[in-house]
């Protein structure tokens, strides 16, 4: 059991702080670093936020992170890592086949993790995962960044509301080309567009028309186009039809640029939300397409501080799960991306 699991009243009385860990040291661990660094100089995170260590599969890797970002400890082994008493939160960032190992092996050592996106490969991988959560009593969350933010709230007031109507329809696209990067055509690394981007307009649709409103997906239909060398996803595109008759696209690619928009159409008018990756801000049009109003987002760190606060607030409550990103959400999620990918008859090599 991490040392503060369930203990609030030690952070609040100023004795302790919640030690956040990073087991990996690519891109995106070089990102909550930073975000790390900024939480522990702001009056909101700073009394109980501590960027403290980095593990790498190389020391000197490791120790060349730690130093660039001021961190207490570095190491060459994600077992040494797991083996510090005083790290509470480990932030997992590595690619997708390798999240269910490592975060087993970071629960059964007493670590709470939170656990980059797409939480694993596969939903037989999530359930074996949150299996050990319940077993251990250790947090094990998903860091989907989206799911944490203020603008999520935004988003669902303004539907909620009846501004524009009765919600009949919405689309979502995220699209970069990133099929330079290796683990992106890598079957191994559970490469391929859908787990990597296209896992933020599933999201987003889930939020913004989905389960957050109460509805569930009766059927779905879905296509994709390969990358010709590997096989996995290229392009796709997947239209949800819910139980209510509302239907919404879903669309993601790792070979070009898209708007990265999101798109609500309802009766009376509808909102496009600029960058489903990171919300930047929410227009509410009329049935005449006269823009009523523009919701600013409220500024952030990097955005990704929202996900590390929830998961360091519900490990201090001695929770399992995060409010925001409960494990049923998750689980729905690998679900959908699952049956979209046995429809492809794409299979991972380690799933044959």
């Amino acid at each position: 059991m991490s040392r503060l699991n369930g203990n609030r009243a030690l952070v609040e009385s100023g004795q302790a702080k919640v030690n956040v860990a990073i087991l990996g040291a690519g891109r995106i661990a070089h990102t909550m670093a930073d975000t790390l660094n900024r939480m522990a100089s702001d009056p909101r995170y700073a009394s109980w936020i501590h960027p403290y260590a980095v593990a790498a599969r190389d020391l000197d890797r490791a120790q060349a992170f730690a130093d660039q970002w001021h961190l207490d400890k570095a190491y060459g082994s994600y077992e040494e890592l797991t083996a510090d008493p005083d790290v509470d939160l480990v932030y997992i960032a590595t690619p997708h086949s390798l999240h269910a190992e490592q975060a087993e092996l970071c629960m059964r050592a007493g670590k709470n993790v939170l656990v980059e996106k797409s939480f694993t490969a596969n939903t037989e991988q999530a359930r074996a995962m949150l299996a050990v959560a319940e077993e251990t009593g250790m947090l094990c969350t998903e860091a989907i960044w989206t799911r944490y933010m203020p603008s999520r709230a935004l988003i669902n007031g303004v539907i909620a509301s009846g501004e524009i109507g009765e919600v009949k329809a919405a689309s979502a696209n995220l699209c970069y080309p990133v099929s330079d990067k290796a683990r992106m055509t890598d079957p191994e690394c559970a490469g391929g567009a859908l787990l990597d981007v296209g896992v933020y307009p599933l999201n987003f649709l889930d939020m913004a028309i989905g389960a957050d409103h109460g509805r569930t997906i009766d059927h779905f239909e879905t296509s994709m186009s390969p990358w010709p060398q590997t096989g996995v996803d290229a392009h796709n595109s997947t239209t949800l039809y819910y139980d209510d008759g509302t239907m919404a696209v879903s669309v993601s690619s790792m070979l070009v640029t898209s708007d990265r928009g999101g798109y609500v159409w309802g009766t009376e008018g509808y909102l496009v939300v600029t960058n489903i990756n990171n919300p930047e801000a929410i227009d509410v049009y009329d049935n005449d397409h006269k823009l009523v109003r523009r919701i600013e987002v409220p500024a952030q760190l990097t955005g990704y501080e929202y996900e590390v606060a929830d998961a360091a607030s519900a490990l201090l409550d001695g929770s399992i799960e995060c409010e925001a990103m409960p494990h049923a959400d998750t689980l729905r999620i690998m679900e959908l991306m699952d049956a979209i990918r046995d429809r492809w008859g794409m299979k991972f090599p380690f799933e044959k």
